[in-house]
């Protein structure tokens, strides 16, 4: 059955759809409050979910185990993208600071990257780690851009690019051919990075698209090629689930592309959404950063584990 299911959400653009998710689970909109949501991890050991709302400079915490939301951290450094290490640590890139941070399991906090080459970061956005410990990140200019989600600043490097953290700490550019670079996931075998370029945002004609590279062995990017173009607003962050698929944030929703980079479906949310992740026991309930507002859904798909 093709088209949107009627008090569902869910939109069904290719067969393939209709095995992603469950015929009567509805969309819920679990909290309201924020001014731009964003950022979004889930924490298996203890249930809950952390997603920044970054112009109010805070850090918000859904706790699964009875709906309620509280401050997890405030201020946050304007903190944008968040991920999860392999050893259960809140990994957060801040635009404040313009930088990325480990938060310790004693709650101290360690500072990733916040230079390169000797000249501070732009604003780092989004956040990922991969299985040997290396964090990758983007580093856009949106928090220098103005006030309202960081500090007005001129850029120091004078350019957007994606980094890699080693585990040694040494950090290297791994694509600089980006306008705005935005959310990034590796696929479930890590051979490719999914990165979104967002240049749109500040040129009518730059990239809403989403390009694909290939992992090497020694970790650095080949290829690049355009993977998929948004046809409502621009793709801002997303997650991979254990087939493959992409669940990225757009203007009406989330999209849902197959392998191929076909939109084969849509989540409809009443707002601009900007960023998604799998949570849940089973990874199978993807939470929603609508603009003012925290959503859910249960899926018939599990998400990629970040641990």
């Amino acid at each position: 059955m093709f088209g949107e299911i009627e008090g569902t959400g869910f939109e069904v653009l290719d067969a393939e759809f209709e095995g992603c998710f469950v015929g009567h689970a509805r969309v819920e909109r679990l909290w309201t409050g924020a001014r731009w949501s964003e950022g979004p991890v889930w924490f298996a050991a203890g249930q809950y979910f952390l997603w920044s709302d970054i112009p109010n400079n805070r850090i918000l915490r859904f706790d699964d185990t009875d709906g309620s939301v509280s401050t997890f951290r405030q201020p946050s450094n304007n903190s944008n993208g968040h991920t999860v290490d392999r050893q259960g640590r809140l990994i957060s890139c801040e635009h404040l600071t313009r930088r990325v941070t480990r938060t310790e399991l004693n709650g101290s906090i360690t500072v990733i990257a916040d230079t390169y080459d000797g000249k501070r970061l732009n604003s780092p956005n989004d956040v990922v780690v991969k299985s040997d410990g290396s964090i990758w990140f983007t580093d856009p200019s949106y928090g220098i851009l103005m006030d309202y989600e960081g500090e007005r600043a001129d850029s120091e490097i004078g350019a957007c690019h994606v980094y890699r953290v080693d585990p040694n700490g040494a950090i290297q550019i791994v694509a600089d051919d980006y306008v705005k670079p935005n959310g990034l996931a590796f696929s479930p075998d890590e051979s490719v990075l999914y990165i979104a370029d967002t240049g749109i945002t500040h040129d009518p004609d730059g990239p809403k698209h989403i390009r694909r590279h290939t992992v090497n062995p020694d970790n650095t990017l080949g290829g690049g090629d355009v993977f998929a173009t948004c046809t409502e607003g621009l793709f801002d962050g997303f997650r991979v689930d254990l087939d493959g698929r992409i669940w990225s944030s757009a203007a009406d929703g989330v999209h849902c592309l197959n392998t191929e980079g076909k939109l084969i479906g849509k989540i409809h949310i009443p707002e601009l959404v900007g960023n998604v992740c799998f949570g849940g026991a089973k990874l199978n309930r993807l939470f929603i950063c609508g603009t003012t507002s925290l959503y859910s859904v249960f899926l018939n798909v599990n998400g990629v584990s970040p641990v």
